[in-house]
């Protein structure tokens, strides 16, 4: 060990004096900073210090190829100070090497939980590849700032994605982060999503049918060349039931006696029970059950499961003059018939298998004629007080 004034042509010149493996030159402006020499002819600048146990530490602040004496000087400062203040700049330095990518989590850890219990993983994962991955996965999670998340969300609409395909990304990646923390993954301590809003979506799809639609849709469902058609539409209507969730349905998931359906895999990946009305069972009545199968609406073809309906559902509901109408919206249809009959939010949350009220509100359509009741029987509460003032105003208009 040496003490000396270190200076750019002496860090150039010095080499390791024959038969020692490496020497530390101790430079004497600069407290703990050490230049290591080694016979190999590497040098590299450290800071020794003592650590809060007293314990000797060397801390790697670079290779002399890459750092000028000066700038060696200054992190070693700034490494020193961060001592005082009771850091550890190796265990901090340690704990970073553990900080993942934003890809190898997804790889190693999220691709692995949602396979486990999410049906729609593959969805994530589309979003992942053609999104999410090309833009973060060799970044650091705790270098991922919000204004880079901002500008994910913003970019995404910027391409013509519709302001709910931009919240997707942005929904996917607070989801990821928030199970990083849960997780205690090192490095991240704070969603870098937090406080980022969602864009105003106008897009939703708001389509529910009348009963005389539902009439002319049922005819055509009942002439279909598909004979399935004729059980699988009307239970989507009397059930409020997914299409998925009716077409993988088995005849032992039905107890009639109870009058209830049990759906063991939802969207949501827990099992609710579908109480099952007159109507629903006048249709389960009505469905011939094929010896040995166990499907409730088996393709006739196959004994098993429909892959899709769409071709006959298409042909059904262009004839009934229903081209816009899409087969989710026969559980829209459900739920705005329970809430016109005057059912509450919660009822139909139950019923339709939601998690959250807010998630029923957009099944919630009320009809003209419901409204118009309510108006009336707000005018009569009044006592008509305000009809002489107000008619006389609107004949005037």
């Amino acid at each position: 060990m040496a003490k000396i004034l270190l200076t750019p042509q002496f860090v150039k010149a010095v080499i390791s004096p024959i038969g020692a493996r490496k020497t530390d030159y101790f430079d004497t402006l600069c407290k703990g900073l050490l230049l290591e020499v080694r016979q190999t002819g590497g040098k590299t600048y450290y800071l020794r210090f003592r650590d809060f146990y007293e314990k000797t530490r060397h801390f790697k602040i670079g290779d002399e190829r890459d750092l000028t004496l000066a700038q060696a000087r200054l992190l070693a400062d700034k490494a020193r100070s961060r001592v005082a203040m009771g850091d550890d700049p190796c265990e901090a330095k340690a704990t970073a090497k553990l900080i993942p990518t934003f890809g190898k989590f997804i790889e190693d850890q999220y691709l692995p939980f949602v396979k486990g219990y999410k049906r729609s993983w593959e969805t994530d994962f589309s979003l992942l590849k053609n999104h999410l991955l090309p833009r973060f996965a060799n970044r650091r999670m705790d270098d991922i700032s919000r204004q880079d998340i901002v500008k994910m969300h913003h970019d995404r609409k910027a391409e013509g994605a519709a302001p709910g395909s931009a919240n997707r990304l942005l929904i996917m990646v607070r989801y990821i982060f928030n199970l990083a923390i849960r997780w205690e993954v090192a490095g991240v301590k704070t969603n870098p999503c937090a406080n980022v809003p969602l864009l105003e979506e106008n897009n939703k799809h708001e389509r529910f049918l009348s009963a005389d639609e539902a009439k002319r849709l049922y005819e055509t469902v009942c002439a279909s060349p598909n004979k399935m058609l004729q059980f699988i539409v009307p239970l989507l209507i009397l059930t409020g039931a997914r299409k998925r969730e009716l077409l993988d349905a088995k005849w032992s998931d039905f107890d009639l006696d109870r009058r209830t359906w049990r759906i063991s895999m939802t969207k949501t990946g827990k099992a609710r029970h579908v109480p099952l009305n007159d109507g629903a069972l006048q249709i389960l009545g009505s469905i011939t059950c094929e010896a040995g199968c166990e499907w409730l609406v088996p393709n006739p073809k196959t004994g098993k499961p429909f892959v899709s309906i769409f071709a006959a559902w298409n042909t059904a509901r262009t004839l009934a003059g229903l081209s816009d109408v899409r087969i989710h919206d026969l559980r829209h249809s459900f739920a705005s018939l329970l809430i016109n009959q005057g059912r509450t939010l919660y009822e139909v949350q139950h019923l339709l298998g939601h998690t959250q009220v807010k998630t029923t509100q957009r099944y919630a359509h009320l009809s003209q004629d419901t409204l118009l009741a309510a108006s009336n029987a707000g005018m009569k509460g009044l006592g008509g007080m305000f009809m002489p003032l107000v008619v006389p105003a609107l004949l005037a208009a």
